[in-house]
């Protein structure tokens, strides 16, 4: 019997470290700044062997995207199955939100964000993962109000749009100093905060 395709573990381990060396590479040169050499550099590979693994920045673009949509994949099951939905999620944003104003990957995803305005492909990839994270959340809201996951999606998809977009701007924003992010950061949480309050009263009554 024919056994499935599987990536070697030592595949699927180098890939991890190169995305992890193009991290770093576009953290110092920025993501239009970073040729395809730089990139194959900082991760101690020729050239024609980073093609091989990623033929383009927007190859680059969509493993990173993959990668993180694993992790949030693995958040959200958690939160889902968790016996108190609604304040596991409001932690798990508010950790977010603390993680990304303490560094993260906000200035990444900004010139990525950039650059999908002038690449098609890009902006696709983006969709694909704002959508996605948009359907987590709205499966989130079925639950904590007990109507079915169309429901959900019908009634707070803009609810849950927003939310990323609030998140989203967060990581790409730098206050000029520790205390004007720290305030902005609790009000940021507050808001967030209400668009759930807001969420949480159409649930279940008594």
């Amino acid at each position: 019997m024919n056994q499935p395709d599987r990536t070697p573990p030592q595949a699927e381990h180098r890939a991890v470290e190169i995305l992890e060396g193009v991290r770093l590479a576009f953290a110092e040169k920025g993501f239009d700044g970073a040729s395809m050499q730089d990139l194959a550099r900082a991760c101690g590979m020729s050239v024609g062997n980073f093609y091989r693994y990623f033929p383009s920045k927007a190859a680059i673009v969509a493993a990173l995207v993959t990668r993180d949509l694993a992790e949030v994949e693995q958040e959200f099951s958690q939160i889902i199955n968790s016996p108190e939905p609604m304040i596991t999620l409001r932690a798990a944003l508010r950790q977010r939100i603390e993680l990304d104003q303490c560094g993260g990957d906000g200035q990444l995803w900004a010139e990525m964000t950039a650059a999908a305005l002038r690449k098609p492909e890009l902006a696709e990839i983006k969709r694909q993962m704002e959508t996605e994270v948009t359907r987590y959340l709205t499966i989130v809201f079925a639950r904590v109000c007990g109507i079915s996951a169309e429901e959900a999606r019908v009634k707070f998809a803009p609810h849950a749009i927003l939310l990323v977009m609030m998140i989203k701007a967060s990581a790409m924003h730098r206050s000029h100093t520790p205390e004007e992010q720290g305030h902005l950061t609790e009000l940021l949480i507050r808001t967030v905060n209400r668009v759930l309050d807001e969420i949480e009263s159409d649930g279940p009554k008594g």
